[in-house]
């Protein structure tokens, strides 16, 4: 079977500089969406590792994808469990060393970040208490982290949004500091589809190089098949970390 993809942008033909790198995606039982984050790794011109939750290896990759799902059915609580795997283990010490791997963490990959204190506050139920899936334009808050450089500050995007357990929250005090820091990454425009504080859709650590996000940018990657008219909004994401890699803006 073919694994030829239709890519898009500037990244159609990658240097050998970008073509050489490798973004880990992360597998729990109940991801659902690896594949799609791999597809939209290679669409951005490098080379999808896949990284099994319960291994320690993490294969000299450049970066990681936390991907969306239900990891361990979302028992005790989103991500709770998923913390504690061996491999996370290996990406919180990744993350938080010298060399500063980039981890992006989308939808439950953002729970499991909040829950292995890679970033601050958590995940709760939606306030409607119903799971919903739609269209979300966000409004891009921080453009100077590994995942976002490509965008311009206060551009609008619009990716798809799913979850049930997308309720950001955090003490007065944190969200104070994540705003105050320009650690707010993506706000909800129009609407605030899960009662998130203060608009919240994604956040950045102090270093920058870890972000997570409720909405999936994997999903918004080729034209046609994704939301509004283009349906490509979320490919920068991962051409964004490409230029991040080679020594572009940090």
């Amino acid at each position: 079977m073919s694994t030829e993809l239709p890519l898009i942008g500037d990244y159609s033909t990658p240097t050998a500089e970008l073509s050489g790198a490798r973004i880990g995606v992360v597998t729990f039982p109940g991801t659902l969406d690896d594949r799609d984050a791999a597809r939209a790794v290679r669409a951005a011109g490098a080379q999808a590792v896949s990284l099994w939750h319960a291994d320690t290896d993490l294969q000299d990759v450049d970066a990681v994808v936390i991907p969306g799902g239900f990891s361990y059915g979302d028992y005790l609580r989103a991500g709770a469990i998923s913390r504690f795997a061996p491999m996370m283990g290996k990406i919180v010490d990744a993350a938080n060393s010298d060399a500063k791997l980039p981890v992006l963490g989308i939808c439950n990959g953002f729970q499991i970040l909040t829950e292995a204190h890679l970033l601050p506050g958590s995940m709760i139920k939606n306030d409607h208490l119903k799971f919903i899936c739609r269209d979300q334009v966000l409004r891009v808050e921080n453009n100077q982290t590994a995942w976002t450089n490509g965008y311009e500050a206060g551009q609008e995007i619009t990716i798809v949004l799913k979850n049930q357990d997308g309720q950001y929250v955090a003490d007065e005090k944190t969200l104070d500091m994540l705003q105050g820091e320009g650690r707010v990454a993506f706000s909800y425009v129009g609407w605030n589809p899960n009662g998130s504080r203060r608009s919240i859709a994604g956040i950045t650590n102090e270093a920058g190089n870890v972000v997570g996000l409720m909405p999936h940018p994997e999903h918004a990657i080729e034209a046609g098949f994704g939301p509004d008219h283009r349906g490509t909004d979320g490919l920068t994401f991962f051409t964004s970390v490409l230029t991040h890699l080679v020594g572009g803006k940090k």
